[in-house]
């Protein structure tokens, strides 16, 4: 946090230990839901008779709820404020996650899947932009990375507890639905938690001196100030080519993180003949040396205030990763490769998300990061999707790792396009900017 005084210094560090906690935790509460289907399936599939194409298209709906109530949802935020909406939504996706347990059919897999990408849909977005209106730029990196620190570890601790739950049938029910009760129990707590104890904005935060708050204001709205004036609306937002390219690096990027994240658990299975339980092992690995790595690599970017190569970087290490796992032969390789794989998807992240966050003005920041992260989890659809094609077309899971692998690389090519310079304090993303810098 260069640059600024010890007592602003310190009034940062306590907002920070203030909120993001909290909404790391909401944020590992959400990851966890969505994506423990990729244990359920390990039992869940046989009982309810979901093929591989099923699967994979059920996993990737979720997405199409959520791209289609992300925007909309972020606006609500904006005007009814974090903490009613946050916690509102968190509840709702619990509720729905609890629902999971009663599926019978695809049909029902299907239509819980949809509605949860939908309840979702506004979480993420959300914070990103509440974030923004806490923390100055110089110092998002870090926060973005302590925020997203929560999905390797939803993983971590959710991969052994999830495929420990599904040898854990009670009262008439399969291990699969008392995983996804169980589950689904902390969105509903911590939802009204959030509603009660999260302030929308440094006015709102009892815990601050009148001064403190003034202080931190300013201090947010200096660097508001430096936002050109041709990012300031809602609708520039969703229109600047720039934040399209950022939605199009996202997309690459998210079709490693779910395709992956969700077939996973059934590739270790498949190859090794492992336990549930040893799968949830293994898997947790790449997971704990993600969350390990990605802190302190978001931190160097805040210290240096470089930012494309802090994204080139993770994203060449992640596309080396996949494709060393689709020709891996042993455990311990493809334990290796994966976790090069998921340490460069997940230290990709923060560096990506400071991007949009220090350019957009506050009225283009609802919608634009809205839009981009609408665009990248579209690919939440595409990825498990494409490789439960894939995996039913071709017998195996090479190809759908190279995709992985193919994917990470052209979103490296992409961040190298849409290069920000070295310390760059900002960058416009108007429409007519962007037209004129293409025309020189």
């Amino acid at each position: 946090m260069t640059g600024l005084d010890d007592g602003t210094k310190a009034m940062l560090k306590r907002a920070q230990l203030r909120i993001v906690p909290l909404l790391a935790l909401l944020y590992f509460i959400s990851f966890l839901d969505r994506v423990n289907i990729g244990f359920a399936a390990l039992t869940m599939n046989a009982d309810i008779g979901l093929s591989p194409r099923a699967f994979g298209l059920g996993a990737g709906i979720f997405f199409v709820g959520y791209l289609l109530f992300s925007v909309p949802a972020n606006m609500v935020l904006q005007r009814v404020g974090a903490s009613r909406w946050i916690g509102t939504i968190t509840i709702l996706w619990g509720l729905v996650s609890a629902g999971m347990a009663f599926v019978q059919t695809p049909a029902h897999f299907l239509v819980l899947r949809f509605l949860l990408g939908m309840t979702e849909a506004g979480f993420f977005p959300g914070v990103i932009f509440f974030l923004s209106s806490w923390f100055p730029d110089r110092m998002r990196g870090r926060i973005i990375g302590n925020f997203f620190v929560a999905v390797p570890l939803s993983n971590v601790l959710g991969a052994p507890v999830s495929s420990w739950l599904l040898d854990q049938p009670a009262l008439g029910f399969a291990g699969w639905q008392i995983m996804f009760m169980v589950e689904a129990v902390p969105a509903i707590l911590f939802g009204v938690v959030a509603w009660l104890v999260l302030p929308d904005s440094p006015r709102h935060a009892r815990w601050l001196a009148p001064e403190e708050r003034e202080a931190l204001t300013q201090l947010l709205e200096k660097d508001a100030a430096k936002v050109q004036s041709g990012s300031g609306s809602a609708v520039q937002g969703l229109a600047a080519p720039r934040v399209w390219g950022w939605g199009l690096i996202y997309f690459l990027i998210v079709i490693a993180l779910y395709g992956f994240g969700f077939w996973a658990p059934q590739i270790l299975k498949a190859r090794e003949g492992l336990s549930d339980l040893a799968v949830g092992f293994f898997i947790s690995i790449p997971y704990a040396v993600a969350a390990a790595a990605m802190l302190p690599w978001a931190r160097h970017s805040d210290r240096t205030g470089e930012r494309t190569w802090h994204l080139v970087i993770p994203a060449l290490v992640g596309a080396a990763g996949f494709l060393f796992a689709a020709v891996s032969g042993s455990l311990a390789f493809t334990t290796f490769a994966f976790t090069l794989g998921v340490v460069g998807v997940y230290a990709a992240c923060p560096v990506f998300w400071t991007l949009p966050a220090s350019a957009l003005s506050r009225a283009a920041a609802a919608s634009g990061i809205a839009l981009i992260n609408s665009l990248g989890n579209a690919a939440g659809y595409v990825g498990p999707f494409a490789m439960g094609w894939l995996r039913q077309s071709t017998g195996g899971y090479v190809t759908g790792l190279a995709l992985l692998s193919a994917s990470m690389f052209a979103a490296a090519v992409m961040a190298l396009i849409l290069r920000v310079p070295r310390k760059a304090k900002q960058i416009s993303v108007s429409f007519a900017a962007d037209v004129e810098r293409i025309r020189r």
